[in-house]
């Protein structure tokens, strides 16, 4: 990215649908927006096949850093069933301006934040809130087992594609901050807690949660929580043993 690229600012990419990318995808749709880009639904020109796209703003991604960062890690972690698998990379030239995007599987589903908002109340049972996070938790274990983290978990990140007695999820979008740390892997644990804890009511139903499901909450202090699950693993292994009063 020369001198002029990293001058140039843009706050979003105007793709419209039905405009042609490094002649080889078609847009279809723009799927969401981040500090780093923007996620479109894009179909392979040849096979039809439906591929997201991820475009990375040139201001946050000087000399393609961001961009090589997240693919190398996306393809570090390729046997982790609960990531979007990473295909390849390709650029297009917008304002005058390369700019690279990362070609992914598209997953269908629909987004937590979306799925909980449909529940009675905007809430799942507590039980059913425990089944959610044995997923994340089983799902985040590989990641962390790997010494990486995910490092932006939110309930607008994880994609609902079925559930039942449990849940099929996918997380989508990681961050970076350089060098994986311990601090980046419990900072992870403790959102799992949260997604929890928002998951089955927050704040307001928090008072009448059993005490095993306050246990696993710990009132949301970190301290509390990194004494007891200090990777996505230990979190996994306390749900799957737990006694119940």
């Amino acid at each position: 990215m020369g001198a002029r690229s990293k001058n140039i600012v843009i706050d979003t990419f105007n793709l419209y649908p039905g405009r042609i990318l490094a002649g080889k995808y078609e847009v279809v749709s723009k799927l969401g927006a981040g500090w780093e880009g923007e996620v479109f639904l894009v179909r392979e020109k040849i096979t039809g096949i439906e591929r997201a796209a991820k475009f990375f703003y040139p201001q946050r991604n000087i000399d393609n850093k961001a961009c090589i960062y997240y693919a190398q890690k996306l393809h570090r972690l390729s046997h982790c069933p609960i990531l979007i698998q990473y295909i390849t990379q390709e650029t297009i030239t917008y304002r005058g301006i390369p700019i690279t995007f990362l070609v992914s599987e598209y997953v269908e589903g629909e987004l937590l934040s979306e799925f909980l908002a449909r529940q009675p109340g905007g809430r799942l049972p507590p039980f059913q809130g425990l089944h959610l996070l044995h997923a994340l938790a089983s799902g985040m274990e590989f990641i962390h087992g790997m010494k990486e983290y995910h490092g932006d978990l939110h309930t607008d990140n994880i994609i609902v594609k079925r559930f039942g007695l449990g849940f099929n999820i996918k997380l989508l979008d990681m961050f970076h901050w350089g060098a994986p740390k311990k601090a980046n892997i419990h900072q992870d644990v403790c959102d799992l807690i949260r997604i929890f804890y928002d998951a089955i009511g927050g704040r307001k139903h928090y008072a009448k949660h059993p005490p095993e499901i306050k246990a696993i909450i710990c009132g949301l202090k970190r301290t509390s929580i990194l004494k007891k699950f200090r990777s996505a693993g230990q979190l996994r292994s306390y749900l799957e043993t737990m006694q119940w009063g």
